[in-house]
């Protein structure tokens, strides 16, 4: 496979380097100084951007690292010519020269919009110039911290630790961040993938790191249990409520799609009337809230009796709420996108930015970014925004409430 690379110089750029030339690529390394870049790689194909129309001719993929950091001090124009006009312009070398695979990489941060950083808006308007591109497959792979074969900047400390210190210490630094290992990235590049998709997210997840899963299922036990012990009374008061305000029982139980696919019956308090079709939320219509309903499911409330079923290990606190069996759009773009893989929630990522089920599509891609960017400090700021209100979950088919 031929690669182009821009901003090999960096600290991902000369790791990905080595990896790809380890799994037999031939590189062509491409920079503003040909002699910084022939000091670093001795020996290897490296030009100037000047000269890389006449060279790009033949290779397969490009890899466009070359970036203005967010660190760096340099005036707005600067970032509006390295993060987008040049993106614009290695596109049209593409095209021109006939490759096929472009990736615009960048960090996770410019994914959200609320950061207005020079180098985050700059990214995303980087990505926006290249979304009416044709003749190329143009994908925006976005990065969380990238681990090298060592550690780097504040994490270098690990490096002169033993093993036995640093393996536990890093598992516990890496579940507080999302991360993504700099061999992952080589392998996806390699991979030359044929995603439909033009946004992806790539991490290494944290269903291997140990210490985040048993931290998360400790928050889940010590909600649960908290929950259980100290409002008992408060749950009683609501069934009772319930039961008085409308025929029918106080607690509901509904079979949903859980972990790997596998169903099991999930328990809310009763929020509609007795005999209410068993479909999505937005498909049932707001005269099916009962009155005391629409403060439960406004409030959230309806949600507590679920802490059963997170001392079963079916839910977790956090996690991509469950649809029904028989929304089969959310199910099969959900599995598509492997969002099955960990346990729902009950709320997640998806919620408190206020997207439901009634856009399965949009909806799986949101918990898969949860999966892909899962950390305890992101699990953290779910749970904030849910306790302040923040999303307001499924609405009725006629309602906004």
């Amino acid at each position: 496979m031929k690669i182009v690379i821009t901003g090999a110089s960096g600290y991902v750029g000369r790791q990905l380097v080595l990896l790809l030339e380890q799994s037999g690529a031939e590189l062509l390394l491409v920079g503003r100084d040909a002699e910084k870049l022939a000091k670093l790689f001795p020996g290897r194909n490296a030009c100037t951007i000047e000269r890389l129309a006449h060279l790009a001719e033949g290779y397969d993929a490009f890899v466009h690292l070359a970036v203005v950091n967010t660190d760096a001090q340099v005036s707005s124009g600067v970032f509006q010519s390295v993060n987008v006009d040049l993106a614009r312009r290695m596109v049209e070398i593409c095209q021109d020269a006939g490759i096929e695979q472009f990736y615009n990489i960048s960090s996770i941060h410019a994914l959200d919009a609320r950061h207005d950083t020079p180098y985050a808006q700059s990214k995303r308007a980087g990505t926006a110039s290249l979304e009416e591109v044709s003749g190329l497959n143009v994908i925006n792979l976005y990065l969380p911290f990238v681990r090298g074969t060592r550690w780097n900047g504040k994490l270098s400390f690990l490096n002169s630790l033993p093993p036995v210190l640093a393996g536990p210490l890093a598992s516990c630094l890496l579940a507080l961040k999302p991360s993504v290992s700099v061999e992952k990235l080589a392998a996806y590049v390699l991979s030359a993938p044929e995603d439909s998709a033009k946004t992806i997210i790539l991490s290494d997840g944290q269903s291997g790191n140990a210490t985040f899963n048993a931290l998360k299922r400790v928050v889940d036990l010590v909600f649960a249990f908290t929950v259980i012990l100290f409002l008992w009374w408060a749950l009683l008061i609501v069934w009772a409520l319930i039961r008085a305000g409308s025929p029918g029982p106080g607690l509901f139980a509904q079979e949903r799609v859980g972990q790997h696919g596998k169903t099991f019956l999930c328990y809310k308090f009763r929020t509609m009337q007795q005999g209410t079709v068993q479909a999505g939320t937005h498909e049932v219509s707001a005269a099916s809230i009962t009155r005391i309903g629409h403060f439960l499911r406004r409030s959230k409330i309806d949600e507590l009796p679920q802490v059963w079923n997170i001392l079963r290990n079916e839910i977790s606190l956090i996690g991509p709420r469950p649809g029904l069996p028989v929304q089969t759009a959310l199910f099969e773009a959900r599995q598509a996108r492997g969002v099955f893989a960990v346990k729902p929630g009950i709320s997640g990522l998806a919620q408190i930015n206020d997207i439901d089920m009634s856009d399965p599509e949009r909806l799986a891609d949101w918990d898969a970014r949860y999966i892909a960017l899962q950390s305890l400090l992101l699990d953290a700021k779910i749970i904030m925004a849910t306790l302040i209100g923040k999303g307001r979950g499924d609405r009725a088919a006629t309602s906004k409430a």
